[in-house]
Order: structure tokens, then sequence, then C-alpha cells
């Protein structure tokens, strides 16, 4: 095992920062340039199903192959199906031939390739420091990828003045640094599943999250409260058309969730939460959905701003609590299947939930769905704290040893 300081470590989440650099980049050009093409809020919730889609038929699979196969290898090969599709994204911009349908196909293929890599490269870090560390180290590697989720949809703003094909081209630059740095990690030392990909293996994630009430409880929280309290799908339309702003705009309200998120993951990371982590986990949730009534609400571009902060923080809080508690309760043989599980529920909440964000706005109006979404995300705090009690009442991060 290493620590927290050691070189592997570190490759690990520069090689997971620099995705998440490029993805957003990638994000945010996608997001505006798809709304100029179409002048469509559903076309905004298209992009999250086509790359919810993949997620959805794969995950068992990608789980089962994390805990079978190299998962620096199936980390490798999902940042070169990414470098493809921003290569192509940045050839069809400079010849002007992008369409939606285009846009489409690529967030398929990009949803597939992180269909497979999510459940890998979670499953990476515990192979990599040692059970004590782990909370803190992902509280460092959340901290450090909110930088990039900060730093990238600003930059890709301003990058895109020079056209989208800058943007894209510079996504296929870090998901190249990414892949050179996943291939040179140390070969884990755990034995990987040698059994075949029959029914009862792929879904013996299912089983044993299902069989741990506490497990449950986390991912179906954030299933189910990011789900319906999403509002980052419509950040395009309040961006042009509530707060009067433009690609520039874009980028600083998308980054703003991350300034939160990277700010309190610092303060877990110097001081870890060790007690009432249930208690802390049903609080945050409220609060981020309170905090998305009031972005809903507003039309003050630095309130929003300020607000988005405090739901980054929010949400950060949250997601360390629970990514903790899925893998220290989940033994190595297990982590692939159980993370895939995991994953498909955060692409749920995610992709899907871009997609029904679009919908309910198309339907209603977007500062009603979205006011709707932060009511949303508060009955189901209220809920899960009555049928979770387990999860609401746990003291500390692990129980096993």
């Amino acid at each position: 095992m290493s620590s927290p300081k050691s070189p592997a470590f570190t490759r690990f989440w520069l090689a997971d920062t620099i995705t998440t650099l490029g993805n957003q980049m990638l994000a945010v050009a996608v997001a505006w340039q798809i709304y100029e093409l179409t002048d469509s809020a559903l076309s905004l919730g298209l992009i999250g199903l086509a790359q919810f889609a993949p997620i959805f038929v794969f995950a068992l699979v990608a789980g089962h192959a994390a805990d079978r196969y190299d998962r620096r290898r199936i980390a490798l090969a999902s940042q070169a199906v990414q470098c493809a599709v921003a290569i192509a994204f940045t050839l069809l911009s400079l010849t002007a031939a992008l369409s939606p349908h285009a846009i489409y196909a690529g967030a398929f293929l990009t949803g597939t390739a992180l269909a497979f890599q999510s459940p890998s490269v979670r499953s990476l870090l515990p192979d990599l420091v040692e059970r004590t560390d782990l909370p803190q180290c992902i509280a460092w590697n959340n901290a450090v990828r909110k930088v990039a989720v900060v730093a990238g949809p600003g930059l890709g703003g301003f990058v895109y003045v020079l056209g989208p094909g800058a943007v894209y081209g510079a996504s296929a630059v870090c998901f190249i640094a990414a892949g050179i740095l996943f291939a040179s990690l140390p070969k884990p030392h755990a034995l990987r599943l040698r059994a075949p990909a029959t029914l009862e293996m792929l879904f013996a994630g299912i089983r044993y999250i299902r069989s741990h009430r506490v497990i449950l409880g986390a991912i179906s929280l954030d299933l189910f409260a990011t789900l319906l309290g999403g509002a980052t799908a419509l950040l395009p339309i309040y961006a042009r058309d509530i707060l009067m702003t433009g690609p520039e705009g874009l980028g600083l309200l998308r980054a703003a969730p991350a300034v939160g998120g990277v700010l309190v993951s610092i303060v877990m990371f110097r001081v870890p939460l060790t007690r009432h982590i249930g208690r802390v986990m049903f609080a945050c949730v409220g609060l981020f959905g309170i905090a998305t009534i009031v972005f809903g609400v507003s039309r003050s571009f630095a309130l929003s701003l300020c607000v988005l902060v405090v739901l980054g923080a929010a949400d950060m809080i949250s997601v360390v609590i629970r990514q903790s508690l899925v893998q220290l309760e989940t033994p190595d043989a297990m982590r692939g299947r159980v993370s895939a599980v995991n994953s498909l529920c955060t692409s749920t909440s995610n992709q899907l939930g871009q997609f029904q964000s679009g919908v309910t706005a198309a339907l209603l109006g977007t500062v009603p769905a979205v006011i709707l979404g932060g009511v949303g995300a508060i009955v189901v705090a209220a809920l899960w704290v009555r049928w979770f009690p387990a999860l609401y009442e746990r003291d500390t991060l692990s129980t096993r040893p």
C-alpha cells in the first residue's frame, strides 16, 4: 500500500483531475453549441439522455470487468475513446460540419467510455492507499478534481471565443495525458475475479447493496436527491435568457458549485469527519435543496454564483461521506461491481436528471422546474431519514476492520 503522499497516489489524482478537466471543457462547449444550434431546452436534456443510455446498458458488465481485468488498462481504453470523440468534434467544428445528431452520437460514445471508466477508477484508489487513509484521500482527490471542475468550464468558456474546435482540441490533449498517467500506476497485488460473466456474477453487486442497508440508503439518497434537485442542465438557459450573460458567464456558473466543493474538501482533508456522519450527510442534502430553490428564483448573477457555491459545498460533504461508506464497507473482490452500481446511480442522477430537467423546463418553464427540483430534494431527505434510520444514526465511517 502507498501513503497519501506517495508517487502512485499523486499520479492517480493527477490522472483523475486531468480527465475531469477535459470532460468539463468538453461539456461546456457541447452545451453552448447544441443550444446555439437548436435553441431548445429539450436538446440539452437529450445530451444527458444520450450519455446515460450506455451507462445504463453497460454498467453491470463494466463492474464485472473491473473485478476481473486490470483496472488501469480499462481506464486507459476509456481515455482513448473520449480522446477520439474530442478529435472528431474538433475536425467537424473546423469544417462547420458538426450537427446535433453528431453531438448526440459523440455523447453516446463518451457515456460508454465513462460506463467502464468510473467503476475501474473508483476501485483503483483503495488499492493505492492504506484503509485508514482512504477518507482523507477521497477528500483530497475530490478537492483537486473540483479544481478541474472550476477551471474546466471557465477555461472552456474563454477558449470558446476562439471557436468550439479549440475547446475540443484542448480536451483531447487532456485525455491523452490522463491515459499516460493511468497506465503508469502500479499493478495491484489483489487477486482478480476469475469466474465468467454469468448473470449471477453480474448482479452480485446489486445483491450486496440490497443486503447492506447503510450502503443502499447512501446510494439511493444521492440518486433521488440529485435526480430531482439538479439545476446544472439548465445553466445555459439561465446564463443567456435569465441572467443575461454569455459563454464566459456560463463557465463561471458551472464552476461555482465546484468552488464550494474545493473549499470544503480542503477542510475535510485537514480535519476529517469522524462523528455523526449520518446526520451531517442528511443536513447537507437538505441544504442542497434549499440552495437549489434560491438559485431558481434569483435574478442576480452575483447571488446566483454565491448560492451555487453553497450548493456545491453541501453536495461535496455528502459525496465524500457516501463514497467513503461505500468503499470502506465493500471488500476488494466486490468493489468493481458495487462501484458499477454506484456509478449507475450517480449517472442516473446526473445524466437522466439532466434529461428530466430539460423535459420539465420544456413543460413547466425553466424557473418552476428548478424550484420543483429543490423541493423534491428536501422531501427525499425527509423520507430517507424515516426509511433508513440506521444511516441517519450512523456515527463513524467504518465498522469493518
